[in-house]
């Protein structure tokens, strides 16, 4: 990991382990329960404080989780061995990358955002996204190099500010390019959003990129809108699709019922799209829900909706 000699003997509450590492509080508790892993202190109050390095592990433990290790299989694991973990996670899609010549490129990225040097990370990837169009730029640069990102934080390459770093520079990116997308139609019209305590809105915004370029009206709500709330908008603005976009951060069962419960208040005219990695979406699908597996499926799921409407 980095160098943590400054931070030794700091601990996060509950709250701030939650926002930290993206794991939900109850999801902190079972474990604790049924793994003996977090296992905080108390303060005072009898409130959980957790010790920086076990919040190091978590942080670790939720991105494997992103790339489909179940949590009971990698809790007990020293971090040394989860780092190890990561790293040979990130061979296949490192390895798929080299075949297409662009794994220097993206690792020049990386070294951008490692050296901090925002306003050359930002020049170099607005430069990427004029020469390759976004769509292109969309899957073969800001979806590997994502991936990329959350396998440096994992190793400790990365500190979470870093990642940051760059989540807000490719957002940056996305939304200057989305914003010269000349406006050529406006249907369907789409609304975007996540659930609440879904808090990772890139690739949201690499959806939307998508969309506008293929002449859809897309509204976005941002991340973390009540069930409620999305049906509120999706009638108000006569949506015809909502897409939402998950991580594996959200419990399976919080995401099967959410969508089958957000299924059920929408009009049946409006379609529900959902994409990203958690495996309540590849179990068993909520009815109803149209599921997405990669960035390139969007295009022919639009050419459907149209003939269907035509």
């Amino acid at each position: 990991m980095n160098d943590r000699a400054s931070t030794a003997g700091v601990t996060l509450n509950i709250s701030a382990v939650e926002r930290d590492t993206g794991l939900a509080k109850d999801t902190l508790r079972v474990w604790e329960r049924r793994y003996g892993f977090p296992s905080p202190g108390r303060d005072n109050f009898g409130e959980r404080t957790y010790p920086i390095e076990q919040v190091d592990k978590l942080r670790v433990i939720r991105r494997l989780m992103d790339s489909g290790h179940r949590p009971g299989r990698i809790i007990g694991l020293p971090i040394e061995e989860l780092q190890a973990l990561a790293a040979r996670s990130a061979d296949a899609p490192r390895a798929a990358t080299e075949t297409r010549s662009e794994y220097e490129d993206l690792q020049r990225y990386i070294e951008l955002t490692k050296a901090h040097q925002v306003d050359e990370l930002r020049r170099a990837l607005s430069q990427a996204s004029v020469r390759m169009g976004l769509d292109r730029f969309v899957i073969d640069v800001a979806a590997p190099l994502n991936r990329m990102v959350g396998e440096a934080w994992a190793r400790g390459y990365f500190e979470v500010f870093e990642e940051h770093l760059y989540t807000e520079s490719m957002q940056v990116v996305l939304r200057n390019s989305i914003s010269t997308i000349p406006k050529t139609g406006t249907r369907p019209r789409v609304l975007l959003t996540t659930f609440p305590n879904e808090s990772h809105g890139l690739g949201l915004l690499m959806v939307e990129a998508i969309l506008t370029l293929e002449g859809c009206g897309c509204l976005s709500l941002g991340v973390q809108t009540p069930v409620w709330d999305i049906v509120l908008a999706a009638t108000s603005q006569n949506a015809d699709i909502v897409a939402l976009s998950f991580t594996a951060t959200l419990g399976a069962n919080v995401v099967a019922d959410g969508l089958t419960e957000l299924r059920s208040k929408l009009p049946r005219s409006t379609e529900l799209w959902a994409g990203g990695q958690s495996s309540a979406l590849w179990r068993k699908p909520p009815a109803g829900v149209q599921v997405f597996r990669e960035l390139t499926d969007i295009e022919p799921a639009l050419e459907r909706w149209r003939s269907q409407r035509a």
